[in-house]
C-alpha cells in the first residue's frame, strides 16, 4: 500500500480537503463577516427611526437600507483617509469631488448640492482648558464635520478632535419619532449640537475675557498686551467658525425641493434662531477685545510718556552737577573762588543745592 503522504498546498486546497472530508458543500459555509475599517466609528441602520441591531459593514447596511421600507444608513467617519473614503463613495455613489472634499479639512460653512446628494458642511469648536492666559495658549480648538445626505443615508466625516457626534447619536435614537423623518432629522441634530457647542464655547470666552478686563484696569500691574492679542486671534478663529453659518442654514429655512422635510422645518428654525444668538455673543467679544487691545495700548503710550518725563527730569537734574563741574573743570586762573579756602566745599554744596530744588520742582509737577 502506497503510504506516501498526501501534499495539500495552502489556503483554498486546505480548505477544500476539509470540506470533502466532512462531506460539506461551499454553498454550507457561511461568508466570512466584513469588518468596518478604523475610520469608522459607527454604522446603523435605521428603520421607522428606530435601530437596527448590530454593527454591520458600511456595504451590507447601505443594501439592507435600499431594501427596507422607511430606512436608511448612518455612517460616522473620523479623518478617512483616501483609500477608505473612495471605497465609501463607490458604495454610496459620491462624484470623485465629493470624495475629495471629505479628505480635507478646513472648509467654510456651506450647503452644496452634487445631483440628488447634499452636502452640508458645519465647523466644530471646543474651548481648551488653561490655567492662565500666556501668549501662546491655544483657547478654541476648531474642526469641520461633512454631512452628505441621500435619499436613503447619511455620512457624517469629522475632522479635528472637537465636536464628536456619538453623543448626537446617542441623543437621537431616544427619539425615534423625530428620527423616523429621515437623514434630514441626523442633519438637523448635528446642527443642533453644533450650535450647543458654539453657545458653550462662548460661555467659556466670557470668563477669560472677564479676567482679561480686570487685569487690564487693575492699578497694580496691566495685563500683557501679547497675551491680549493672543485671545484676540482664538476669538477671531471661533468668529470665523460661527459666523458663516448664518448664511448655508438660512437657506435650509426658507425651504428648497430637496431641503428638509416639513416636519422639521420648525427644528431648523429654533437651531437658526440659536445661532443668532451665538453670532451676537462672538461679534460683541470680538468688539469687547478691540477696545481692550486700545485701552491696554493707551495706557501703554501713558506709561512710555510717564517713563521719558522721568528720565528727562533726571537728565535735567544731572545736567546741572555736569554744568557747574564744567565749569570749574577749565582751570582759568580769573575764575571766581578759585583760591578760596571753601571754594571747593561751596561748589559742591552748589551742586547738591541745584539738584535738590530740581528735584522738588519735578516732583511737584509729577514728573518723578
Amino acid at each position: 500500500m502506497d503510504q506516501r503522504p498526501v501534499r495539500v498546498r495552502s489556503g483554498r486546497g486546505l480548505h477544500a480537503l476539509v470540506d470533502r472530508l466532512l462531506g460539506r458543500s461551499s454553498a454550507d459555509i457561511p461568508a466570512p463577516r466584513r469588518s468596518n475599517p478604523d475610520a469608522v466609528v459607527d454604522c446603523a441602520v435605521y428603520v421607522n427611526g428606530r435601530r437596527e441591531p448590530g454593527r454591520p459593514h458600511y456595504a451590507d447596511a447601505y443594501a439592507r437600507g435600499r431594501r427596507g421600507r422607511n430606512a436608511f444608513v448612518w455612517l460616522g467617519l473620523h479623518e478617512p483617509g483616501p483609500a477608505v473614503m473612495a471605497a465609501v463613495g463607490r458604495v454610496f455613489g459620491l462624484d470623485e469631488l465629493t470624495v475629495e472634499q471629505a479628505l480635507a479639512d478646513g472648509h467654510r460653512p456651506a450647503v452644496q448640492r452634487h445631483g440628488e446628494v447634499t452636502l452640508l458642511v458645519l465647523r466644530t469648536a471646543g474651548y481648551v482648558e488653561h490655567a492662565e492666559l500666556t501668549e501662546s495658549s491655544e483657547v478654541i480648538d476648531t474642526g469641520d464635520v461633512m454631512v452628505f445626505l441621500g435619499d436613503r443615508f447619511v455620512i457624517t466625516v469629522r475632522h479635528g478632535a472637537s465636536g464628536a457626534l456619538s453623543m448626537v447619536r446617542a441623543d437621537i435614537e431616544q427619539r425615534p419619532a423625530l428620527l423616523a423623518e429621515g437623514p434630514w432629522a441626523v442633519a438637523y441634530a448635528v446642527c443642533d449640537r453644533m450650535v450647543d457647542l458654539y453657545l458653550e464655547v462662548a460661555g467659556h470666552v466670557e470668563r477669560d475675557l472677564e479676567r482679561v478686563e480686570e487685569s487690564v484696569f487693575a492699578r497694580d500691574r496691566g495685563a500683557d498686551i501679547q497675551h491680549i492679542y493672543q485671545l484676540k486671534r482664538e476669538v477671531v478663529e471661533f468668529k470665523r467658525a460661527v459666523l458663516p453659518l448664518q448664511a448655508p442654514l438660512r437657506t435650509l429655512v426658507e425651504g428648497h425641493p430637496t431641503d428638509p422635510p416639513r416636519g422639521l422645518h420648525r427644528w431648523f428654525v429654533d437651531v437658526d434662531a440659536r445661532l443668532a444668538r451665538a453670532v451676537d455673543r462672538v461679534a460683541a467679544y470680538d468688539d469687547l477685545l478691540t477696545s481692550i487691545v486700545q485701552s491696554r495700548l493707551a495706557q501703554l503710550a501713558v506709561e512710555q510718556n510717564n517713563d521719558m518725563r522721568k528720565i528727562a527730569a533726571w537728565a535735567a537734574i544731572a545736567a546741572a552737577q555736569t554744568g557747574i563741574a564744567g565749569i570749574y573743570g577749565m582751570n582759568f586762573a580769573t575764575l571766581p573762588g578759585l583760591e578760596w579756602r571753601y571754594g571747593y566745599a561751596f561748589a559742591l554744596g552748589l551742586m547738591a543745592l541745584a539738584a535738590l530744588t530740581l528735584y522738588r520742582l519735578f516732583r511737584r509737577s509729577g514728573w518723578l
